[in-house]
């Protein structure tokens, strides 16, 4: 075992100790390898709650954000963490007309009562030269169950999974990673030079550095990422879950890469990403664009890009957008807030965001993806929040009108995020889901245990009902079957409608 330095900006919040960790053989690799992986692997952590945020220019004082004195508005709690909006928010979130059946199910582990989720490594691991992803990894013990691979939505990381690494690691083998570009998957030097003595802002020099030549950070750039990271590190089909941009980057993966996949969940994924051509795809068209994302960023998008990441990186910038995609307005967003804002800083981050943003489209659109997947086979399974301002519920049944056969799961009260708003339902879902297609039928898929498939209605509802920290909650949870459309879910609604006011 190598030991080696890592160094970095004291900005980054990167400077570490890593081990690199090489393996002359693994269990159950059933992909052949093409070259030697290299492993970077930072000390094992046993997360508690959330990490601390290390510059001091935005602290927390009593469950508030303060800029200069300055607190963000919309933000209460005490010193446990934040919350957004009020308690009186809550109670009429949980309003519905419907009659449904009520399902306890498990919660999370309840480590103040002394239950144990399963313990998350950090790792690095080293994809190409100077191409270092961050990812994190639980439940490496459980060599004979399924592995899993989660993908992260547009600015966050593999911390917006950290509940499904600590509830799925106890049952299977969990990964999760950040995206190049993103999260801790953020270079460590400079993709360019320049001629200024000092340049704090990584990415606006004069000239792009070797290793940053044609670096992109696009959707065929992240979907080679998850390929060489499924063959080199995992080594073995997976079950993708993606939300948000990672749905895409999920589904787009498994069209090309179908038999690396055992299973696609969507959750609230995008169905569009990027604005220019693919160059690929559209030659012609793309040669029209004279420049889509590379290193170094041409003046004109620095200064844009400057006054753009001024306003989006602000922290009250930040606790807005959580506002906006999540649904329960009494929940601790205290870990998420503080690694958005941690990522910030990185001297890189600007130009990542801007390189991301005028990056080429994929090759396959998100239909066309889809498409592949159906024709090839690939199990695919539906969970959207349904109070999404941005992906709307509309996006989750016109994917599920291409793939009738899916299971959709339509949760409510949930955001932009259910994964991380509620997670004990996306859990219980995952692995209803897995048990079913891991049985080959044999077990019902979730909700459906009590009746026979044949018997299933354009769409049924229940009440799930979970324990958090003490407290009972619930969430509503309609699945859609096979023959579900728009007008099945028109014709419940306003039946419900004429049967309340009939009672009154």
């Amino acid at each position: 075992m190598e030991v080696v330095s890592l160094h970095s900006p004291p900005c980054c919040h990167l400077n570490r100790r890593l081990l690199v960790k090489k393996r002359s053989s693994r269990q159950q690799v059933k992909i052949p390898l093409c070259r030697k992986r290299r492993i970077l692997c930072s000390k094992v952590h046993y997360r508690t709650e959330s990490r601390a945020l290390s510059n001091k220019d935005h602290s927390l004082l009593n469950g508030k954000v303060t800029r200069p004195s300055k607190p963000v508005e919309g933000f209460s709690g005490d010193s446990n963490g934040y919350v957004i909006g009020s308690e009186d928010e809550v109670g009429s979130m949980s309003e519905t007309g419907d009659s449904v059946t009520m399902v306890l199910i498990p919660g999370l582990p309840d480590e103040s009562n002394g239950e144990c989720g399963a313990p998350i490594s950090s790792c690095f691991w080293e994809w190409k030269p100077k191409f270092n992803v961050h990812y994190e990894i639980s439940g490496s013990q459980n060599v004979n169950s399924p592995p899993l691979l989660f993908l992260p939505g547009f600015g966050v990381g593999s911390f917006h999974y950290e509940k499904q690494l600590k509830d799925l690691g106890r049952d299977y083998r969990v990964w999760a990673i950040d995206f190049l570009g993103q999260g801790m998957s953020l270079p460590t030097e400079n993709p360019t030079s320049s001629s200024k003595e000092e340049d704090l802002v990584w990415g606006f020099g004069d000239k792009t550095e070797p290793w940053a030549t044609d670096l992109v950070y696009s959707m065929d750039l992240w979907r080679d990422q998850v390929l060489y990271f499924v063959e080199e590190v995992i080594g073995e089909p997976v079950y993708l879950v993606g939300n948000s941009l990672g749905g895409f980057v999920a589904l787009y993966f498994a069209a090309r890469n179908p038999q690396l996949v055992k299973g696609v969940t969507l959750l609230n994924a995008t169905p569009f990403w990027g604005f220019l051509p693919n160059p690929i795809k559209s030659p012609r068209l793309a040669r029209i664009f004279s420049w889509s994302g590379t290193f170094p960023l041409p003046e004109s998008i620095r200064k844009l890009t400057e006054f753009v990441w001024q306003r989006i990186s602000d922290p009250e910038c930040i606790a807005d957008v959580l506002r906006q995609v999540y649904a329960d307005h009494s929940l601790n967003v205290d870990n998420v807030f503080h690694c958005i804002l941690e990522t910030t800083q990185h001297p890189a981050a600007a130009a990542s965001f801007a390189s991301i943003m005028f990056a080429p489209q994929a090759q396959l659109s998100f239909r066309e993806a889809l498409s592949r997947c159906d024709m090839n086979g690939v199990p695919i399974c539906l969970m959207y929040g349904k109070e999404d301002p941005w992906v709307k519920p509309v996006w989750g049944l016109e994917v599920k009108k291409h793939v009738p056969e899916a299971p959709y799961y339509e949760i409510s009260p949930a955001g932009h995020c259910p994964h991380d708003e509620v997670p004990e339902v996306v859990n219980y879902l995952l692995r209803g889901w897995i048990k079913s297609l891991e049985s080959q039928g044999a077990a019902a898929l979730p909700l459906l245990d009590d009746m026979q498939s044949e018997n299933i209605q354009s769409s049924i509802a229940k009440d799930l009902e979970f324990v958090r920290q003490g407290s009972n909650k619930s969430v509503i949870v309609r699945f859609m079957g096979s023959s579900f459309s728009l007008w099945n879910r028109m014709e419940s609604y306003f039946t419900s409608r004429f049967a309340k006011l009939e009672t009154k």
